[in-house]
């Protein structure tokens, strides 16, 4: 599970040098529950209701189209020839390649992780430590591109931080907060899986990338065109209807009016 999770870890970021937008990024990330489903039925023999069939094919639709979208906007510089613009669309390929490889594996970790917890227990703070802590060897391969980026990061400007009133270059001040607010998440994510059950840890961590996608596009301006919006729009309604919370809720008000018919 360790080497699992260092690898989606790994690839996850690194496609993003291979002209993936972040939205893009969110987007295809959201699609777990295809991959969770899929392996589900490979490996676990699971079956599902058609409701989710269907879910899985709105889901699929909206990334086949924010995907598609994505496509005609890859960038190539001004003045560049066939050759170089064809060089720059399967690089972005690439990028594909490595997230959809890297979700099937982050669905086949979760698959063993359930595995895991059920033979040995549910003890999130230790799968949390053990999943973090061993694969830090592993970075020693990327040695040498952590030492760049650290240079480039000493190069940025100077930042004074509120609280202690000490100034760092401001990248390194933007890692800090990505690191702590990656713990909050994650740990909390680890909490979840113990107590909740896995669609509702599925449909919190989804509902979370949807609000880190308008938070992205917003603030950020990251191109984002009437079919983005309608591919994302598609993969919230697929991950709402694969975790019956619409059912949940139509149930819910039909009930409160069925109470209210009675009093």
């Amino acid at each position: 599970m360790v080497a699992m999770f260092f690898t989606v870890s790994v690839i996850n970021n690194y496609a993003l040098n291979f002209n993936i937008a972040m939205p893009l990024h969110m987007i295809f990330r959201s699609g777990s529950l295809i991959a969770n489903m899929i392996l589900g039925i490979v490996i676990l023999k699971k079956r599902y209701s058609m409701s989710k069939y269907l879910s899985i094919v709105l889901v699929s639709v909206g990334i086949f189209i924010c995907t598609v979208m994505s496509a005609q906007q890859v960038n190539v510089e001004k003045g560049a020839s066939e050759e170089e613009g064809v060089y720059a669309f399967l690089h972005w390929l690439l990028g594909i390649a490595m997230l959809t490889f890297a979700l099937l594996m982050s669905a086949r970790m979760g698959i063993f992780q359930e595995t895991l917890y059920k033979r040995h227990g549910k003890h999130s703070k230790e799968a949390l430590f053990y999943n973090h802590c061993l694969p830090l060897p592993g970075f020693l391969l990327l040695s040498g591109d952590i030492y760049r980026h650290a240079v480039l990061f000493n190069q940025t400007s100077p930042v004074e931080i509120p609280v202690i009133g000490q100034s760092m270059p401001v990248m390194w001040f933007y890692l800090l907060m990505n690191v702590i607010t990656q713990y909050v998440c994650i740990r909390g994510v680890f909490i979840l899986t113990t107590e909740c059950a896995s669609l509702t840890v599925t449909l919190v961590v989804t509902l979370r990338k949807f609000l880190s996608l308008i938070i992205s596009i917003l603030y950020f301006q990251n191109p984002f065109t009437a079919w983005h919006w309608t591919g994302t729009a598609v993969v919230l309604l697929g991950t709402l209807l694969y975790t019956d919370v619409l059912s949940s809720v139509y149930t819910a008000i039909r009930g409160k009016k069925t109470d209210q018919k009675t009093e």
